[in-house]
């Protein structure tokens, strides 16, 4: 298993607060643990590391010597006696606790480091809104009205994807709660049985598009875009066959990063959008296939990234070809886990697909500019997602961990909002700058141009905010305050479909949706933040009968 390690500058080793602190240097295991099942005494093959030199002996060693721990552990626990497994128990705590040493640095040096461990997943996130941003600037410069059917046909190909956000989080919760249990082959099964579950979904959305796709359009882009319908579910037809494929490689992605693995993904990531891209040109520019050749581009593309994540996984020893059809108690664990990510998730869609739905209704010009402008804002968005991962991975040891430190917490929250802040500032410039200095690289319609220039204000106001709404939502997900989360998105969701529909009814055309956007966007900010500051949140509570009912649960 690789483990990717965050090496921090302070050169003092962590203690960990359930042993007494030693004098002595840290001791990092360099084999298998073998000897201390032949004495008790110390094992004769170590590497011995000053405080000078104990992290950069870590970082070069940490990898192999976890996967030699990981392997091993079953054979200590069944020869090795007490005295031999609190010290092994000593010396993978110490391990560990270097790994996890973000919280302990100071607020520039937890920023520091937050910037080079966000760097790969920034471009595993990427990689998505790329393609189908590739696939507008294509169709752009040849037809307005093929940009126009972009719109309701990304609906059904990539918003309604995020509907099955919860195998990502299925996949990840579990993959890493059996990982640290050292229990390789419950790893693979759980892997096995969502795969099943991916299978099945993409499967079943296969057979959805292929008989209710043109009935779906027909219904959410009304009658006045009639003309915008056929190329719409040419698109469509041809996307769908690609589900199966799409949610299988999300399970294999998920496992990948539950697994400290984010440069395989990548690496698929970046291969398919190149072939995407590429593809797009050829078809569309010089072979002139136009919204159909982006579809199948954008197909390929997907079929090709999926397969090279179950082969990334594959090499990592597991089987990603093995699928196990799961029991009714396992379905209900991974709802139990994924449900209230569920809501959160439907509730963005919803609104998001309630923009598009509103802005249909306003003609070609504005659907097609509402196209361009979401999605910059969908490239702009990602890049804040890292974000609520890094939160994710490293608040939970902060919040209920052996080393909880809630004063910790909140100043790792701290240094998070600040990079969130800045980099909503810096995302917002810049995409704002695209379309008002540049837009002809989108479209040359004079009248869709004219109308991306009047969302500009809410467009840079919406995505201003949006990083460090990632902060704020991936520390409420580490502390598992699920309940609250998929009832404020609700809350939020359901005052914001009843501002659109007041915008619209009055007239207020595409800018009154992107007004709407930007109060959706500052009311998710203002009661995530106000959930954590409060006195009763995650960062202040001292109670943890939440966490230990919700470890109970899941096991």
């Amino acid at each position: 298993m690789q483990i990717k390690t965050l090496i921090h500058s302070s050169t003092i080793p962590f203690q960990n607060p359930n042993f007494k602190k030693h004098p002595q240097p840290s001791i990092l295991l360099k084999n298998p643990p073998v000897h201390l099942l032949q004495s008790p005494k110390v094992p004769a093959k170590l590497n011995i590391l000053t405080p000078r030199n104990h992290l950069y002996g870590l970082k070069a060693n940490l990898s192999s010597q976890s996967r030699e721990l990981f392997d091993t552990n079953n054979e200590i626990e069944g020869e090795n006696d007490g005295k031999t497994g609190s010290i092994l128990e000593e010396e993978e705590i110490k391990v560990d606790m270097n790994r996890e040493g973000l919280e302990n640095q100071s607020l520039w040096s937890q920023i520091k480091e937050i910037v080079l461990f966000t760097g790969p997943a920034t471009g595993l996130w990427l990689c998505g809104p790329l393609m189908s941003l590739i696939d507008t600037v294509v169709i752009g410069q040849g037809s307005y009205i093929e940009l126009a059917a972009l719109g309701p046909a990304t609906v059904l190909c990539d918003y309604m994807s995020y509907v099955f956000m919860f195998l990502s989080i299925a996949t990840s919760n579990m993959v890493a709660t059996y990982l640290a249990r050292r229990d390789k082959n419950q790893v693979q099964h759980q892997i096995s049985i969502l795969l099943f579950v991916g299978m099945t979904c993409g499967l079943l959305m296969l057979l959805f598009t292929r008989l209710f796709g043109s009935w779906a359009l027909t219904a959410f882009s009304g009658p006045k875009n009639a003309q915008i319908l056929p190329a719409a579910n040419t698109y469509v037809q041809i996307r769908g066959l690609a589900w199966p494929a799409v949610l299988v490689g999300w399970v294999a992605q998920s496992a990948s990063l539950g697994m400290k693995d984010s440069w395989g993904p990548l690496k698929a990531l970046a291969i398919s959008s190149v072939v995407n891209g590429v593809g797009d040109v050829v078809l569309c520019s010089f072979l002139g296939y136009g919204i159909a050749g982006a579809a199948w581009a954008t197909m390929v593309s997907q079929v090709i990234a999926a397969y090279m994540m179950i082969e990334a996984l594959n090499k990592k020893g597991y089987n990603a070809f093995s699928i196990s059809v799961p029991t009714p108690d396992e379905i209900l664990t991974v709802i139990g886990l994924a449900a209230p990510v569920f809501v959160t998730m439907i509730s963005k869609v919803a609104f998001y697909s309630l923009m598009i739905y509103f802005a249909t209704s306003m003609g070609t010009h504005s659907v097609a500019a509402h196209q361009v402008m979401l999605q910059i804002m969908g490239i702009c968005t990602v890049m804040g997602e890292p974000l609520s991962q890094t939160a994710q991975a490293f608040m939970p040891e902060l919040i209920y961990g052996v080393n909880r430190s809630l004063e910790k917490a909140r100043r790792l929250l701290k240094s998070l909002v600040t990079i969130g802040a800045t980099m909503g500032l810096l995302l917002g410039t810049i995409g704002t700058f695209a379309p008002w200095l540049f837009p002809n690289i989108f479209t040359r319609d004079q009248k869709v141009i004219q109308e991306m220039y009047k969302v500009l204000l809410p467009f840079f106001m919406a995505i201003a905010v949006t990083p460090s709404i990632h902060c704020l939502e991936g520390t409420l997900l580490a502390g598992r305050d699920l309940r609250f989360l998929s009832f404020s998105m609700t809350g939020c969701f359901s005052l914001g479909a009843i501002v659109l529909m007041l915008f619209s009814m009055r007239g207020y055309g595409l800018p009154g949706c992107w007004y709407a956007l930007v109060g959706f966007q500052w009311a998710r900010f203002f009661l995530s933040l106000r959930r954590l500051l409060s006195p009763d949140g995650i960062l202040f509570s001292e109670d943890l009968s939440r966490y230990k009912m919700e470890k109970l649960k899941v096991t």
